[in-house]
C-alpha cells in the first residue's frame, strides 16, 4: 500500500515536471539560433532542481514532419547515454514502469501547434531512498521519544504513586477496621488532597448513616417488642372474647329454641283467642235464649199459680220455648264442634307422635280454628285435596305449618289488600305428600327471598313481627317431617311454597 502511494506521488511529480519543462522548451525549439540546443541544455540543468529526474530528451518536429533529436539532460556524467525514444513515442504517451525508473513522453505545443516531444525518465530509487531515510529518522525519533517518556513517566510514577499508595493503605485500614471516624491526612498534591477531603466527607457521612441505621434498628426492636406485647395482650383479650362469644352463642341457641317454642305457643294463643271469640257467640246466644226461656217459664208459672193462665198464652210459651230450645241446642253443638276441633289441633301441636288421619279433615280443623282471623282479613281459602286421603304422619307438625303459612299471609301478604285468595293443593305421589301453598298477596322482595327461612327475618320489625314464623316452618318441614321446602314468586302475583315430605299410606283407610 505504501509503495503504491509512493509510485502515485512519483508519477504525479513526473507529469508536473514534464509539463513544466515542455513549456520552457517551446522558445528554444521555435528559435532559429544555432546555439539553441546548447542553450536549452543549460536551461534544463538550471531548471531541474530535483534528484528525481534521471534524463530528459527534447525531440523537434521538422517542417517535413520528421522527428529529430534536439537536446537532452543527464543527471550526471556517470549515467550512461541512452538511445533516442523516437520509435516509442506512441508507447510512452502513458507512464511506463521499469525496475528502477519510469518513462513518459509528452507533447510540446504552442497554441495547439505541435512543436515536438519531451521524454522524461524519473528514478524510483531516489524517492524510495528518501522515504527510507525519513522512516529511519522517524523510528529513531520515536525511540528517543519513548525513552524520554519512559524516563519521565518512571520519575512521575515514583513521585506520585508513593502518596497514592499511602492513601490506598489508609483507606484499606479504615475499611478493615470499620472505624469510619478516622480521617485521611492531607496530601502533597492538590488533586490527591481534594480526593482525600472528599473521602473524609464520605467517611463522616457513612459514620452518620451507620449510627442512624443502628438507632433505627434499636427503635425497630423496641417497636417489635411493644408490638409483640400488644399482640399478646390482644390475643388474650380475643381468647376471652371468643370464650364469651361461645357462651353467648350457646345461650343464643337456647334462647332461639325458647323463641321457637314461644312462637308455637303464640300461634296456639292466636287459635285460643280465635276459638274463644268463636265460642263466645254461640254461648252468648245460648245464654240469651235460656234466659228468655226462663223468663217465659216464670210468667207461665205466675199465671198458673194465680189461675190466670190462658190457652193462647200457654200455646205461645210452648212455641217460644221450642224455638229457644232449638237455638240453645244449635249453639251448644257449634261450640262443642269448635272445642272439639281446637282440642284436636292443640293435642296434635303438643304431640310429636305419628298417627293415621284424614288430610282434608285436618285442614278443615285448622281453618275452623282460624276462622275468626280469616273472616276478619276478608280472604278466601280454596282447598284442593282428595276427600278420602288418609296418611300416617305427624299431624301436629302439619297443622303448625299450615297455621304459620296462613297467619304469615294474613300479616304480610294481605296487609292493606282486600279480597285476598289462598290456594292449598294437596297431592300424593310415590310415597311423598306434596303441599303447594300459594297466595296472591304482595309477594316477597328478591333480597328477602334468599333468607326468608333464617331466624329473625321479618318485614315487620318493630311492628310485632318476631321473624321466627317461617324459620319454625322450615324446621318442622326439614327436621320433624324429614322433607324440604322451596319458595318462589307465583306465576301471576304473590308467593308460592312447595313442601314435600315422606308419608306412609295405611293399608285400610279410615272411614
Amino acid at each position: 500500500m505504501v509503495d503504491e502511494k509512493n509510485n502515485a506521488n512519483i508519477i504525479s511529480e513526473t507529469h508536473t515536471w514534464a509539463n513544466v519543462l515542455a513549456k520552457n522548451s517551446r522558445h528554444f525549439i521555435n528559435s532559429s539560433d544555432a546555439n539553441n540546443q546548447h542553450k536549452l541544455k543549460n536551461e534544463l540543468r538550471k531548471s531541474i532542481t530535483t534528484g528525481l529526474i534521471n534524463r530528459v530528451h527534447i525531440y523537434r518536429l521538422n517542417e517535413d514532419g520528421a522527428i529529430e533529436y534536439f537536446s537532452s539532460y543527464n543527471k550526471n556524467h556517470t549515467f550512461p547515454a541512452i538511445g533516442d525514444k523516437i520509435g516509442k513515442i506512441s508507447q510512452l504517451r502513458t507512464v511506463h514502469f521499469e525496475e528502477d525508473y519510469i518513462e513518459l513522453i509528452v507533447e510540446i505545443t504552442d497554441d495547439e501547434r505541435l512543436l515536438g516531444y519531451l521524454f522524461i525518465q524519473s528514478s524510483l530509487l531516489e524517492k524510495q531512498a528518501f522515504i527510507k531515510q525519513l522512516i529511519y529518522i522517524a523510528l529513531a525519533f520515536l525511540l528517543f521519544t519513548n525513552l524520554v517518556v519512559f524516563a519521565v513517566s518512571t520519575w512521575l510514577f515514583n513521585k506520585i504513586t508513593q502518596p497514592m499508595a499511602t492513601l490506598i493503605d489508609d483507606v484499606e485500614q479504615i475499611s478493615q477496621s470499620k472505624n469510619y471516624q478516622l480521617e485521611l491526612a492531607s496530601q502533597p498534591y492538590k488533586e490527591l488532597d481534594i480526593l482525600a477531603k472528599n473521602i473524609n466527607i464520605l467517611l463522616r457521612r457513612t459514620h452518620k448513616y451507620i449510627d442512624k441505621i443502628i438507632d433505627e434498628q434499636q427503635y425497630s426492636v423496641f417497636q417489635k417488642q411493644a408490638l409483640e406485647h400488644r399482640l399478646n395482650t390482644r390475643t388474650e383479650a380475643l381468647k376471652e372474647s371468643n370464650q364469651e362469644l361461645l357462651s353467648t352463642l350457646e345461650k343464643l341457641h337456647e334462647f332461639q329454641g325458647q323463641l321457637v317454642e314461644t312462637e308455637k305457643m303464640a300461634s296456639l294463643g292466636d287459635m285460643v283467642a280465635g276459638i274463644a271469640h268463636e265460642i263466645n257467640t254461640p254461648i252468648g246466644l245460648g245464654v240469651t235464649a235460656s234466659s228468655l226461656l226462663a223468663d217465659r217459664l216464670h210468667e207461665i208459672k205466675f199465671a198458673f199459680e194465680n189461675k190466670t193462665l190462658k190457652s193462647s198464652q200457654l200455646k205461645k210459651f210452648l212455641m217460644d220455648g221450642d224455638e229457644n230450645a232449638l237455638i240453645i241446642l244449635r249453639n251448644l253443638e257449634r261450640a262443642a264442634n269448635l272445642i272439639s276441633s281446637f282440642k284436636k289441633v292443640a293435642v296434635d301441636q303438643s304431640s310429636a307422635e305419628s298417627r293415621t288421619f284424614n288430610v282434608n279433615t285436618l285442614i278443615n280443623e285448622v281453618l275452623l280454628t282460624l276462622s275468626t282471623k280469616i273472616r276478619t282479613a276478608k280472604i278466601d281459602i280454596l282447598i284442593n285435596c282428595p276427600d278420602a286421603l288418609y296418611i300416617n304422619s305427624k299431624p301436629g307438625a302439619i297443622n303448625q305449618i299450615l297455621i304459620n303459612l296462613i297467619l304469615n299471609s294474613i300479616h304480610h301478604a294481605f296487609d292493606g289488600i282486600d279480597n285476598g285468595k289462598v290456594t292449598i293443593t294437596i297431592a300424593i305421589l310415590a310415597g311423598q305428600l306434596h303441599i303447594n301453598y300459594k297466595d296472591n298477596g304482595t309477594g316477597i322482595e328478591e333480597s328477602m327471598r334468599s333468607k326468608i327461612f333464617e331466624p329473625f327475618t321479618t318485614t315487620k320489625r318493630g311492628s310485632g313481627g318476631s321473624g321466627l314464623g317461617m324459620h319454625l316452618v322450615y324446621n318442622l318441614v326439614t327436621q320433624a317431617l324429614d322433607g324440604y321446602i322451596t319458595v318462589e314468586e307465583a306465576p301471576t302475583h304473590g308467593v308460592s311454597f312447595d313442601i314435600t315430605f315422606p308419608v306412609a299410606i295405611p293399608a285400610t283407610e279410615e272411614k
